[in-house]
């Protein structure tokens, strides 16, 4: 059951990111693999919990925790994406790629995003393909460690989304209060935080250390791939957002330096 589930979970993955591919081809639009990641660990979490060998707390746990994770991040998305152009990112990519876009972005955005979903929510296979009865400490600290960093992900969206929503003047275009007044990426800060609590809740189970792989994969990714590299590279030569880049932390939260 061990082999025969994780199997059955990467190939529904697979079509799942092939029929998310689709959908960006008939839209032209890439961003559309933006809204469907959060979604796509749902779906990991659903078929983890129904071909489990022995549904356990602490596998319902872990699977409800990323479902609510993944729609809410997917919702979120799809909310900031509706009716704008497709993301700057991957304008950039169709350009590079020229007339063989529709070729290689299968392979290097969609099934590659299908693979890091996969080893990001693997801690989801251990403990619902290996259960363990019986609660432990370290699944209280877990569910904590992931409650804050849902809430200041959560918290860090409001945040940015209001701010654009309200501001009155092309002047004051950076976000620096809240949250972001202590860390340049704070929604991005929240989103590591919360996998490392998943990470705890998969310890107790059997060869649960290799859950280790999950929040390192995430956090390597926010912080030298696809999360904060960009958004730091398009404000490089933006004046009041290297003011804002002096004065505070770009990813952990600490007190700004006061630079009068």
């Amino acid at each position: 059951m061990f082999i025969q589930g994780p199997i059955a979970i990467v190939v529904a993955v697979f079509f799942y990111m092939t029929l998310v591919y689709l959908i960006a081809q008939i839209k032209s639009d890439y961003s559309v693999v933006d809204v469907a990641w959060g979604p796509g660990f749902v779906l990991v979490g659903v078929l983890s919990v129904i071909i489990s060998p022995g549904l356990t707390i602490r596998g319902l746990v872990a699977a409800t925790l990323v479902g609510i994770w993944g729609l809410r991040l997917g919702y979120h998305i799809l909310q900031r994406n509706w009716g704008k152009p497709e993301d700057f990112r991957y304008q950039e990519m169709r350009e590079d790629w020229e007339g063989r876009a529709y070729l290689i972005s299968y392979v290097r955005i969609f099934l590659v995003q299908g693979l890091l979903l996969l080893v990001i929510s693997y801690p989801l296979i251990l403990i619902n393909f290996l259960p363990k009865d019986g609660v432990r400490p370290l699944d209280y600290l877990g569910i904590l460690v992931w409650l804050i960093g849902f809430g200041v992900e959560v918290i860090g969206d409001y945040q940015l989304s209001n701010f654009i929503k309200n501001r009155k003047s092309e002047e004051n275009r950076i976000m620096t209060e809240g949250l972001w007044k202590y860390t340049r990426h704070p929604n991005y800060f929240g989103e590591a935080l919360l996998w490392w609590g998943i990470y705890l809740l998969t310890v107790s189970v059997p060869y649960g250390w290799a859950g280790v792989v999950s929040p390192i994969a995430i956090g390597y990714l926010l912080l030298f791939v696809s999360g904060v590299p960009p958004l730091e590279k398009r404000y490089e030569e933006d004046e009041e957002y290297q003011e804002y880049a002096e004065r505070t932390n770009k990813f952990f939260p600490w007190f700004p330096e006061d630079k009068t």
